[in-house]
């Protein structure tokens, strides 16, 4: 548990720098990253761009790139929880939606001239007034979503921009968010009943969730609503595709695997980090277009849940990086992208 008054000084320590991406000024950006990143953070970003070091690969790699790509950048948070969690460290979780006017080529993806948006969780590690370490996931393929430029197979769930919470709070949260984290693990822990008991009323989805939830899945996958939405648009394709789910070492292609997992809680939202928190084996059809390969894959994610007046699930916003995980069974989908978009003519030079 962290007091109120420690969550609020985490979140001022970030302030700054949020301050600084509302109109992504880089010349600001720079030396905001510099003053409280440690010099040797280590930044856990998405794929492509996968680990680096401290503040200048961030800003190098990643913010720069974008901003180029978008001049007239923003960082909106729509969510910001701080909390210590259960090994002991401070960590402040957020999540958004990067948009802006999309001008440029962005890794590869093609410009369309028009708005972008695309959501960020990104979670920060502090020991005392810097950060040591950055976990993060970029909806790239909602990019590519955009740019008419996704080369795999459509989502079944709906493609939108990522919302604030129905109730508007998620800058202003505070609280002991103990009792409602558990309530999370609760549930995850009966999600994982199935399918080793065939029957899905073990999940008890009517107890933890509420009857009108939205699930907000990264792009590839989609947004659901309700129990039957999540279930036909996600899990049920999910659960057939890798019905062999786990958190401990036991993986023959992992054996140095270790389960990488933080909550962050506060008020009536909770957050878990993932990098890595599961192996699952792809043995089945269905999920995503993706055939039966039957290969182990690690799971990155990065979750954000808000529960709702009558105790129960009322929005969850989930990314995985699923570049990576189409990387881990061979499937570069940059590359598969750059063969989609051979046709087309770049607004660069186009006349």
């Amino acid at each position: 548990m962290m007091s109120n008054q420690r969550s609020a000084f985490l979140k001022s320590l970030l302030a700054p720098l949020f301050e600084a991406m509302g109109d992504f000024s880089l010349s600001q950006v720079k030396p905001e990253l510099e003053k409280i990143f440690s010099q040797d953070c280590l930044v856990h970003m998405c794929f492509p761009f996968n680990d680096m070091q401290g503040s200048d690969a961030f800003y190098t790699n990643c913010l720069e790139k974008l901003s180029t790509a978008v001049p007239d950048l923003e960082r909106r948070n729509l969510i910001v929880l701080a909390a210590t969690t259960e090994h002991g460290n401070e960590w402040v979780s957020t999540m958004g939606n990067y948009v802006g006017t999309f001008q440029e080529q962005f890794l590869d993806i093609f410009p369309t001239g028009h708005l972008m948006h695309m959501r960020f969780h990104e979670f920060f590690k502090f020991e005392d007034r810097n950060i040591t370490e950055v976990q993060a996931i970029w909806d790239i393929p909602e990019l590519m979503m955009i740019s008419n430029s996704w080369p795999l197979a459509p989502q079944l769930g709906k493609f939108i921009l990522t919302p604030s919470p129905e109730t508007n709070d998620g800058i202003f949260v505070s609280g002991d968010g103990a009792k409602n984290e558990q309530k999370i693990k609760n549930m995850l822990t009966d999600l994982c009943r199935h399918p080793e008991n065939p029957d899905p009323k073990v999940m008890n989805l009517d107890l933890h969730w509420h009857p009108n939830f939205n699930w907000y899945g990264p792009a590839g996958i989609g947004t659901c609503r309700g129990i039957d939405g999540f279930r036909n648009w996600h899990q049920i394709p999910f659960l057939r595709g890798m019905p062999n789910r786990k958190v401990d070492k036991s993986s023959d292609k992992f054996s140095d695997w270790e389960a990488h997992t933080h909550w962050i809680s506060e008020g009536d939202y909770v957050s878990e980090t993932g990098w890595p928190n599961m192996i699952m084996k792809l043995t089945n059809d269905g999920w995503m277009g993706i055939p039966p390969v039957n290969e182990e894959i690690l799971l990155r994610s990065l979750d954000f849940w808000r529960i709702g007046k009558d105790g129960r699930i009322k929005e969850n916003w989930v990314l995985v990086d699923l570049l990576d995980m189409y990387n881990q069974i061979g499937v570069n989908v940059f590359d598969r992208m750059r063969e989609f978009n051979k046709a087309k003519i770049s607004r660069s030079g186009a006349t």
